[in-house]
C-alpha cells in the first residue's frame, strides 16, 4: 500500500509541475534539490525523505492534507500539537503479576 500511495503522490506532483509548465531543472533550482531527486520523487521511489517530498509538493502548488491554504495546516498543526500537550507523556502497561505460590529465589 505504501508503494501505491508513493507512486501516486509522484504522479500529481508531476502533473502539477507539467501543469505549470516547470521543467525538472527548473523545480530543481526552486527547490534546492537536485534534478535526480525531483526525478525520484516523481517516481515514487521510497528512498526520498519525506521532508524533499513535502517541499516539491508545496513547490509546485500540490495541496498537502487537502488543504491548499498554508495558514490551514498551520492551525491544523497547532491543533494537534494541543492534543498531543494533553496525554500523557509516557505509558506504563499494568503490570502483570504471576502469583503461583511458588517463591523464586
Amino acid at each position: 500500500m505504501a508503494e501505491s500511495a508513493l507512486a501516486v503522490l509522484g504522479h500529481e506532483i508531476r502533473l502539477s509541475r507539467k501543469g505549470k509548465n516547470m521543467k525538472i531543472v527548473e523545480l530543481a533550482a526552486r527547490t534546492g534539490l537536485s534534478p535526480r531527486t525531483i526525478s525520484a520523487i516523481e517516481t515514487g521511489s521510497p528512498s526520498t525523505s519525506v521532508g524533499n517530498v513535502f517541499t516539491v509538493a508545496v513547490a509546485v502548488g500540490f495541496p498537502l492534507f487537502s488543504m491548499n491554504d498554508p495558514s490551514e495546516l498551520l492551525a491544523h498543526r497547532r491543533r494537534g500539537e494541543q492534543k498531543l500537550a494533553l496525554m500523557p507523556t509516557r505509558v506504563d502497561r499494568p503490570r502483570v503479576e504471576s502469583d503461583d505460590g511458588d517463591f523464586d529465589f
